[in-house]
């Protein structure tokens, strides 16, 4: 074998053994293990936006600092996911007593056409008065969307023409004073848990 096929060989394993390391995190942790041990990193959720309360006021990220935020995405025509989360959340910040004073609860809508400040403002005082209701452009929407990694997308309804439903996550994410993410939770989480986690944190 002469020595520039080996040398091509050699290249080729050192080229697989790098895209294995970074590709796949079992590889990662058995070449590099002390690596693995001491990275650290901030969750890339959450961001700048820029929107309109129900009250018809614009308000942008920076005007929630200095209070931990419960933050959802969903719409007011949704049946089963949104309901229950702001139902969720609501009860534990009852729970949570005057602790719950230190959190704006904050309901981003992703349909926009159809979800107007007014219509915003009564859904959102249905489950409490705490709740912050937002909405925007599609455009702000998308943005805001984006910064939190949120997935939603219009789908037709197929047996009534014009109407249309939204898929979209179902997180409620916890950012702390500076707008950093902090942690999740979903609708199924029991109350009594999320109420205790919250508690710790706060």
């Amino acid at each position: 074998m002469n020595a520039r096929l080996i040398g091509v060989i050699v290249v080729g394993l050192l080229l697989g053994a790098a895209a294995a390391i970074a590709v796949f995190p079992e590889a990662r942790q058995r070449l590099l293990p002390s690596a693995a041990q001491t990275v650290s990193g901030k969750a890339l959720v959450g961001g700048p936006f820029s929107l309109t309360d129900s009250s018809g006021k614009r308000v942008t990220d920076k005007d929630f600092r200095g209070r931990d935020m419960l933050v959802f995405f969903g719409f007011t025509s949704c049946p089963d996911i949104c309901p229950a989360s702001l139902q969720l959340m609501s009860t534990v910040l009852d729970k949570l007593g005057p602790k719950a004073d230190r959190i704006t609860p904050i309901f981003i809508t992703i349909d926009p056409e159809r979800d107007t400040a007014p219509k915003l403002d009564e859904y959102v005082k249905h489950f409490s008065p705490r709740i912050v209701g937002l909405t925007g452009t599609p455009d702000e929407i998308a943005a805001a969307a984006k910064a939190y990694r949120v997935y939603y997308n219009k789908v037709p309804n197929k047996g009534v023409p014009g109407d249309y439903t939204m898929d979209h996550t179902g997180i409620i994410y916890v950012m702390d004073a500076n707008g950093d993410y902090v942690t999740h939770f979903t609708p199924a989480t029991p109350v009594a848990d999320m109420t205790a986690k919250l508690a710790k944190l706060l």
